[in-house]
């Protein structure tokens, strides 16, 4: 138990004095992390307008499959995304292994169905009068859109703090495809993993602590965002 309690104190410690190699996991997390949400958002939220907006034949069989893939395995994820960015792969020879763009590329097919299904239920969950008020006023497709997105709005926010929450604490893609190189692609989960097979308990915990407040912050924001929707 003196152990545990030595460790957690060093740990605060590094915390409170900003350490380098705890404050650089942190930056690169939140970097690629927010990156990588940012443009997931940029395609899920378009998507799912699309999906929830319209009747079309095979749209049960697509909905089952964006739910299935909202469980995707991160090293799955990896290892198909390291397949195609080797240097014998398709994309290979624009040398993306290793690099944060890397981890942004596979951290957003893990984001995309997550965002885009919490998406298509907030959208879907806005009342139809909305959009047909809209456009019998007079506004064309973007506007009603809008009229419906302002309408859903907490909930499309609640889905993409979900999203974010997903890729800030994946280890899976950034280990196989940043490589967990010192301030450029070691994230928060891969630097945690490292330390601990150091034997540097300390550090691991200082920013396994931080990691656990932001996803604490993550999904305290989320169920505020539940709430006042419902």
């Amino acid at each position: 138990m003196g152990f545990i309690f030595e460790g957690i104190a060093r740990s605060l410690h590094l915390i409170v004095t900003a350490n380098a190699e705890v404050m650089q996991a942190v930056a690169v997390s939140l970097k690629v992390g927010s990156l990588s949400t940012l443009i997931a958002t940029a395609i899920s939220i378009p998507s799912a307008f699309c999906i929830a907006g319209r009747s079309f034949k095979g749209k049960r069989l697509l909905l089952t499959v964006i739910n299935t893939l909202m469980g995707l395995p991160t090293v799955a994820v990896g290892l198909i995304v390291y397949a195609f960015l080797s240097r014998v792969g398709p994309l290979g020879r624009f040398g993306l292994l290793f690099t944060p763009a890397a981890i942004v590329i596979g951290q957003v097919i893990l984001a995309v169905p997550i965002i885009t299904a919490i998406g298509i239920t907030a959208i879907g969950s806005v009342d139809k009068r909305v959009r047909e008020t809209a456009l019998t006023l007079g506004a064309n497709a973007k506007q009603a859109s809008f009229a419906v997105f302002r309408e859903g709005r907490t909930a499309i926010f609640a889905a993409i703090i979900a999203g974010f929450g997903r890729v800030i604490a994946e280890i899976g893609v950034a280990m196989m495809l940043g490589g967990n190189i010192k301030g450029v692609t070691r994230t928060m989960t891969t630097a945690i993993a490292l330390e601990t097979s150091r034997g540097d308990f300390s550090l691991a915990l200082a920013i396994a602590l931080i990691l656990l407040l932001i996803v604490f912050s993550i999904n305290l924001i989320f169920q505020r965002l539940q709430g006042r929707r419902s």
